[in-house]
């Protein structure tokens, strides 16, 4: 009550303001400065792992359309085998029931269809052993795909107990964090170790 110029505090206000001034002291001391420096830094890491994230996905996107690619070319070069090894077959047919005057020639073409599948069979199964190759890189990158979400996933999860720690000013919440954390860089760990 204030009545000119005389001001009189109530019990609450006291209360208040002693509140304030312990939370003040508190705020700049401790709880608060840690835990927003310890989110800034949580929310950058969990920025570079979610960045790797994307990038390992993109390649293992990129490296499966090569593998259909390889294996698209493959599976042409098998058709030109067959084609050739039917070639090869009629060649084989119209030798011998032709007469002796053609077999030769018959029998020259015969042997260089022979050749050309050959030729034809190395490509083929080079292209399929690329494109297995391929799958398995994918493969691999689609694993780290999978640990650098995990780790960006467990960093969202800290920052969100860091925004919990701060309301409630629960101290184990804030260990909470640290160890939730801990465990995002440890999964970034395994990602950034190819493991």
């Amino acid at each position: 009550m204030s009545s000119h110029g005389f001001h009189v505090h109530g019990p609450h206000d006291h209360a208040v303001e002693h509140a304030s001034q312990h939370s003040a002291h508190d705020d700049s001391s401790g709880l608060t400065n840690q835990i927003a420096m310890c989110t800034a830094v949580i929310a950058t890491v969990g920025a570079l792992f979610s960045y790797m994230g994307g990038a390992t996905q993109a390649s293992a996107g990129l490296l499966k359309n090569d593998a259909a690619i390889k294996k698209t070319e493959a599976a042409n070069q098998w058709n030109f085998y067959q084609a050739k090894s039917t070639k090869q077959s009629l060649a084989e047919l119209a030798r011998d029931l032709a007469s002796d005057e053609k077999k030769p020639v018959l029998q020259a073409k015969i042997e260089r269809y022979d050749q050309e599948k050959s030729d034809i069979k190395k490509t083929a199964e080079a292209l399929e052993a690329r494109s297995k190759e391929l799958d398995e890189q994918s493969e691999q990158q689609m694993h780290l795909h999978h640990r650098w979400a995990q780790a960006t996933t467990a960093l969202q999860v800290s920052i969100a107990l860091a925004a919990i720690a701060l309301l409630t000013r629960k101290k184990w919440l804030e260990w909470g964090m640290f160890g939730v954390a801990g465990i995002g860089m440890a999964v970034g760990g395994l990602a950034f170790a190819h493991i």
